[in-house]
């Protein structure tokens, strides 16, 4: 499916691997809706094409207003990128005691229930559009991580959120399969993006050491034009495709 001339959503557009996904689309010609909190929008870049909307995405009636906004012009909205998260750590039982069960449900609440929150709208919108070949109506892309299969000591809220959203791929690519809206997953490794900005030089050489090959960071650029690929391949369905340079995570 080709992304010229068609609306498309991005969660967490602002910055990081939604702020390169939102750029990569509107570069090449959809009317991109990048979805983020206000303070996030305040220093996000402007682009053509593409309009920024605050909106928390664990809000049903916040993600209705923008599928809303999105589907309302002349493009069709077809295409879907979710890539709101967080990724807190702490360890079941600590110093500090066990687990804050409130944190818990706030990773999952964002990162699993909010991707589902924006998948389930907008596949009501994009199922209204206009079928292309073969009955193809769009495509939704999920974010989870490597720490989905190899979490490390601290990731259990994390990991269990990326965990959920693999395991959520499938099912939802064959409910949506009669609409003709696709679902995929990418499971990114270590990318360099804002939250590794405060880390030192030596710190990032060691996580880079830690992939096999190519043995650095990876881009959120790179992400992009992976999801875009992900876009153009229609047979492409209820697949999760791991984007980490062979890493295998160890425990710490």
């Amino acid at each position: 499916m080709q992304v010229n001339g068609v609306a498309a959503i991005v969660t967490g557009g602002a910055s990081g691997l939604g702020g390169a996904t939102t750029a990569a689309l509107a570069d090449k010609g959809a009317s991109v809706f990048a979805l983020d909190l206000p303070s996030a929008i305040e220093s996000a870049p402007k682009l053509e094409g593409v309009t920024y909307l605050p909106a928390d995405v664990t809000e049903p009636e916040q993600i209705q207003a923008a599928v809303d906004e999105a589907a309302a012009g002349s493009a069709p909205l077809r295409v879907v990128v979710n890539c709101a998260g967080i990724g807190p750590s702490a360890r079941i039982l600590s110093r500090k005691g066990p687990h804050d069960l409130g944190l818990f449900r706030k990773v999952v609440e964002i990162n699993l229930i909010g991707s589902f929150n924006v998948l389930t709208i907008a596949a009501e919108a994009i199922a209204k559009t206009e079928a292309l070949v073969d009955g193809a109506r769009g495509v939704v892309i999920n974010t989870a991580s490597v720490a989905a299969y190899d979490g490390q000591i601290g990731q259990a809220a994390y990991s269990s959120s990326k965990g959920g959203i693999v395991g959520l791929t499938l099912p939802a690519a064959r409910d949506l399969a009669s609409h003709g809206i696709r679902v995929l997953t990418i499971a990114p490794g270590i990318i360099d993006t804002p939250m590794l900005a405060t880390v030192s030089e030596e710190f990032r050489a060691a996580l880079a050491e830690g992939i096999p090959f190519p043995k650095r960071l990876g881009k959120p650029e790179e992400y992009a034009a992976l999801a875009l690929s992900l876009i153009d391949q229609d047979y492409l369905n209820g697949e999760v495709i791991r984007f980490d340079g062979s890493l295998r995570m160890a425990p710490r």
